[in-house]
């Protein structure tokens, strides 16, 4: 697997894994309708190509297939984190979050924070985030539930 740097050429593959992986991947943790909400099928194209140009952002390939992305913005929001659905478990999450938070040190930044869903959460867990709250967010009208974490980057 190789880490690189996001190219817009990229855009249409990341937006078919977003909705997939969060399709599938997620389907345990939240509802149809949330589902759907959270990933309509249709990406605000611009907006999300300006986003990842302005942020550190990386996509994982293996094979020559696009198996995960992340990005990182210039405060230490880490934004978005997803691996390929026929990827998961295969550290790829890993790598990506690891060179983000490298990212994050080498920036000199105090510590990396994130809005994890409930499937998520326990990666950033395992990974020394700190759980802030739980909140609810809405999209297109439905309610889901996330949770703010933190990583602190700080030198004990």
């Amino acid at each position: 697997m190789e880490l690189r740097c996001y190219q817009p050429s990229d855009l249409s593959q990341l937006g078919q894994l977003f909705y997939d992986t969060v399709h599938t991947i997620c389907a345990r943790d939240y509802s149809r309708e949330q589902l759907d909400a959270w990933a309509t099928g249709t990406l605000p194209w611009q907006q999300w190509n300006d986003s990842l140009l302005a942020h550190y952002s990386l996509v994982a390939q293996k094979d020559g297939i696009l198996v995960g992305f992340g990005d990182l913005a210039p405060d230490g929001y880490l934004d978005r984190l997803y691996v390929h659905r026929d990827y998961q478990r295969q550290h790829i999450g890993t790598a990506l979050c690891e060179a983000l938070e490298s990212k994050a040190r080498q920036l000199g930044l105090a510590a990396v924070t994130t809005h994890a869903s409930r499937t998520a959460r326990p990666f950033f867990a395992r990974r020394g985030y700190a759980l802030l709250c739980a909140q609810t967010v809405e999209r297109h009208g439905v309610l889901l539930e996330n949770f703010p974490m933190r990583l602190s980057l700080e030198k004990l």
